[in-house]
């Protein structure tokens, strides 16, 4: 098979979907690569690296649309790259279709067949190609939430740590999920008095057990979620439906009873966001301010550690495209279960239910067109 990669353009993203060290693999196992110039060079890898590991450089992502077979990226399509896309032609990536009626549609209408990295599941539950996106997004909403917290930055003016003598900073974490349990672990490791809210008692006694008791559980009904964001300066987004849109447990009203210069960091955005307040935005303006409450809400905060997420992202990705790389989509979704509940969209049909219930659209099941 021809497998693609091209340079991402969403704004200030600086992944690659393929390292030289994954080109290596798809050669090693009989397929070409072909790389579009500079699609590595922010996260760290040079055009000469990718030729050294066997791949052939093209000059233009047009190129590369046209020759490949299969397209592995990392953000979802950008509007200028819907044209590049023909029937058949498969898309590997981070899609987040049902926070994004016009990117399906514009999907459905060139017949892709689109396997999202975000809803290929294991049968334990456990999604292994968002797990290290959401590992780094979890402990990056710290980092950024206690800068956005700094006065000059539009914060309260709190140090989540506190020092002897004064309170530390209060973290709420709706969601006790991957992006959720990471975020506790860096907002303890600060300092700060963390409280984690989620519906699965089991997940709260997993969290309690792993802190021993030094970070707050509470089942998250509206009278624990009400007083938790009442009393927080910082307050972590972390509610996942995999593959459907989050759903809006942060209203506008709570935004009334924050203090004031709480700072949200809504890590859901790219599922809509699980804040009813929220809206994208991007590293080179990533917040702005309702209700006197701060708001960031990047879209793809990984894109900040280009390296890091560029390394921890393919190590878990390239044996799913080798796999498609080898048997194609239908045999691979055949064989691998795990696969299966990552083909969103297949040539005109949506073959993830949640995608389809988002825009009412009708639904194919998988089995159906393998």
């Amino acid at each position: 098979m021809k497998v693609g990669c091209v340079k991402e353009i969403k704004k200030h993203e600086y992944r690659v979907g393929l390292t030289p060290s994954c080109v290596k693999s798809y050669v090693a196992h009989g397929h070409s690569v072909y790389i579009e110039a500079g699609a590595g060079t922010e996260a760290g890898f040079t055009d000469d690296e990718y030729r050294a590991a066997g791949a052939r450089i093209e000059s233009s992502p047009e190129a590369i649309f046209k020759t490949c077979d299969m397209i592995v990226k990392v953000k979802e399509p950008q509007s200028s790259e819907y044209p590049l896309f023909r029937k058949g032609q498969i898309l590997f990536t981070y899609l987040h279709l049902a926070a994004d009626e016009t990117l399906t549609r514009e999907l459905l209408a060139r017949g892709i067949k689109a396997v999202a990295y975000e809803t290929i599941r294991l049968e334990d539950g456990t999604l292994p190609c968002l797990k290290p996106m959401s590992e780094i997004a979890g402990r990056l909403s710290i980092q950024e939430g206690a800068k956005y917290l700094e006065k000059p930055f539009g914060g309260r003016g709190i140090l989540l740590g506190g020092v002897p003598g004064v309170q530390r900073g209060k973290v709420a974490i709706v969601g006790g999920g991957v992006v959720g349990f990471n975020a506790a672990r860096v907002a303890f490791g600060l300092g700060a008095d963390v409280t984690v809210l989620d519906i699965n008692s089991n997940r709260l006694a997993y969290i309690d057990d792993i802190f021993h008791g030094q970070v707050n559980t509470l089942f998250n009904s509206a009278e624990n979620l009400e007083r938790t964001v009442r009393e927080c300066d910082l307050l972590i987004g972390a509610v996942l439906i995999p593959g459907a849109r989050a759903p809006k447990l942060i209203r506008r009203e709570h935004l009334k009873i924050m203090k004031r210069h709480a700072v949200i960091v809504d890590v859901a955005v790219d599922q809509g966001g699980c804040t009813e307040t929220t809206r994208p935005t991007t590293h080179d303006d990533p917040i702005y301010t309702v209700d006197g409450i701060v708001h960031y809400c990047v879209a793809n905060m990984p894109g900040a550690v280009a390296l890091t997420s560029t390394l921890a992202l393919t190590n878990s990705t390239l044996l799913y495209g080798l796999k498609l790389a080898d048997l194609g989509v239908e045999e691979a979704c055949r064989k691998y279960p795990d696969l299966r509940e990552g083909l969103n969209l297949y040539e005109g049909k949506v073959t993830h239910r949640a995608v389809a219930d988002a825009f009412n659209l009708a639904y194919t099941p998988v089995d159906t067109v393998l």
